[in-house]
């Protein structure tokens, strides 16, 4: 298996892995986490897909492995928020030349909500949009169109507008075991010996 390539399959360029097409530092990505785009180049996802990502945030988003990213995903940072706490939401600091600002008050346009940080195993839905400061969980689903407002427990089916929970994907004593054996972090042999239980939900087989 080679995890350094582009594309993972032959023939297919709406499919890439994910941290061999981002450049940006504040971006981290996982091994073998993929994107999908029917729509647009998936290699531009750093453009089309995480948005209001300005550098003088310093806002992060990470991404953990074997992640499963739809087609029209986005991820939308702290400078897509307004600020709450001025009588206006109005970005004037953004216009500084205009209204006489300085320059270094420009991020009190909007507020800092912090890093989108998504977990390992997670599947992303079409068109889902994920705000600033929300983390989702090891092994969690999010529903198509979802809007993910707040964090997302491990292994838990949301969606909606707002997300809500749906249902746990396991029982608890499952979902511990899985956060306990964090296959994802076993060397690609071991996953490859052990797929057949994985695929099958053979939890005993692998503890």
């Amino acid at each position: 298996m080679n995890k350094a390539k582009i594309y993972p399959r032959t023939g297919d360029d709406q499919t890439v892995y994910l941290n061999q097409v981002v450049t940006n530092p504040n971006i981290i990505v996982g091994d073998y986490t993929m994107y999908n785009d029917f729509v647009n180049d998936p290699t531009e996802f750093e453009k089309n897909n995480v948005l209001y990502h300005y550098p003088i945030n310093g806002d992060r988003l990470i991404i953990g492995k074997f992640c499963s990213i739809a087609c029209g995903a986005k991820f939308l940072f702290n400078s897509a928020n307004h600020s709450l706490t001025s009588l206006s939401t109005y970005p004037f600091p953004i216009f500084f030349e205009e209204w006489g600002l300085e320059r270094a008050q420009v991020a009190r346009a909007w507020d800092h909500k912090g890093d989108i940080v998504i977990g390992n195993d997670v599947w992303i839905g079409y068109e889902a949009v994920i705000l600033a400061g929300v983390t989702i969980g090891d092994g969690a689903i999010i529903g198509t169109r979802a809007v993910v407002t707040k964090d997302v427990p491990p292994y838990t089916i949301v969606g909606g507008v707002p997300a809500k929970p749906i249902r746990k994907r396991f029982p608890d004593d499952t979902i511990a075991d899985l956060l306990a054996l964090r296959w994802w972090d076993w060397t690609e042999e071991r996953i490859a010996a052990h797929l057949d239980a994985i695929q099958s939900g053979q939890i005993d087989q692998i503890k």
